[in-house]
């Protein structure tokens, strides 16, 4: 973007602000603006896909401080902007020469006509091209034997966007392909199979524009997971807890344990099993391009709330033949240690 066209845009006016807007009113008006004329809610309309490109141009040079000071600045030194008179030929609209006659007049040098001054070897006024680079930098000035004019723009990373989305536990698990509202543009983002409750994802030049040729930030995603009601992430693996009776786990067993699949594997209960082992089946945990995690089966001893008087005979039976065990015999001296 040349100095001229600097002179020539009203930014403002582009995104109906005043010239003493405040960064959020900047925001305010763009993201509705964008939202207005966002090519995906103007399809083939040429008119708005050319306003959108305008009002992007303009926020991004009111949103970066440095540059609304230079752009402030160099309108208010070309008087808000107004078109140039023709040079010499009479032809009306703007003159080539529009810029020399402007500068001319505001430090006495010549125009089209009229009172001259001296002049630098580059062909405008001593001291003009002072004036433009501690304005613009050193490359707006003819000293160097550049002649062109354009704004000492800095190259700055634009900023990132949060964002926030929730999937179902499935698609937590499987992997899918989401998509996002940003400052009125849709972004559609890949979340990779196995992401976990509250994990953040980030996505590369998906951000805000950057400023002066740099690059744009990044859209930061956070998840957010369902849970399941018998399934959990951990990794790669996927965890379950199985119910089991006293009988399975004393006497060993053998289990139809369901998958996130839909299929059902079996797991052998070894004799006498203690509640809260942990049974690993290769394969049915979270697969990935690398690698595919494992189902991990945690037993669960079940203690019935109720027993029939049968039952509650049998149990006391076997409290009688194993009465001479003491299970707790050692958790006094190892809680010392």
């Amino acid at each position: 973007m040349t100095g001229q066209d600097w002179i020539e845009k009203d930014f403002y006016a582009a995104l109906g602000v005043s010239k003493d807007a405040d960064d959020a009113a900047l925001k305010k008006a763009y993201r509705k603006l964008a939202r207005k004329y966002h090519p995906d809610q103007n399809a083939g309309n040429a008119a708005a896909e050319s306003k959108f490109k305008e009002i992007g141009e303009a926020y991004s040079v009111l949103s970066d401080t440095e540059q609304r000071q230079q752009y402030d600045a160099i309108r208010a030194m070309a008087g808000g902007g107004a078109r140039f008179a023709a040079g010499p030929g009479g032809a009306s609209g703007r003159s080539a020469g529009g810029f020399e006659d402007l500068f001319g007049g505001m430090f006495g040098g010549a125009g089209t006509g009229g009172r001259t001054r001296s002049t630098s070897q580059g062909g405008m006024p001593d001291g003009f091209e002072d004036v433009l680079s501690s304005m613009f930098g050193s490359s707006a000035g003819g000293r160097g034997g550049q002649t062109g004019f354009r704004p000492n723009t800095r190259a700055q990373a634009g900023q990132d966007i949060a964002a926030t989305t929730t999937l179902p536990f499935r698609d937590a698990v499987e992997g899918c392909t989401v998509t996002l509202g940003v400052d009125g543009r849709s972004v559609t983002a890949r979340i990779p199979a196995g992401v976990r409750d509250g994990q953040k994802i980030r996505l590369r030049g998906k951000g805000r524009p950057g400023a002066g040729g740099g690059p744009a930030g990044d859209l930061v995603i956070t998840v957010a997971v369902t849970p399941h009601p018998v399934f959990t992430i951990d990794g790669h693996n996927l965890r379950v807890a199985v119910p089991v009776t006293f009988a399975e786990a004393a006497l060993g067993s053998q289990l139809e344990v369901p998958t996130l699949s839909g299929t059902v594997v079996k797991v052998r209960v070894p004799e006498g099993t203690p509640s809260g082992r942990v049974m690993r089946v290769k394969g049915h945990g979270v697969k990935t391009a690398k690698e595919t995690g494992d189902l991990l089966v945690t037993i669960q001893v079940v203690v019935p709330q109720r027993l029939s008087d049968e039952a509650r005979a049998a149990v006391e039976a076997f409290a009688e033949a194993t009465s001479g065990e003491n299970v707790r015999a050692d958790l006094s001296a190892r809680a010392k240690e």
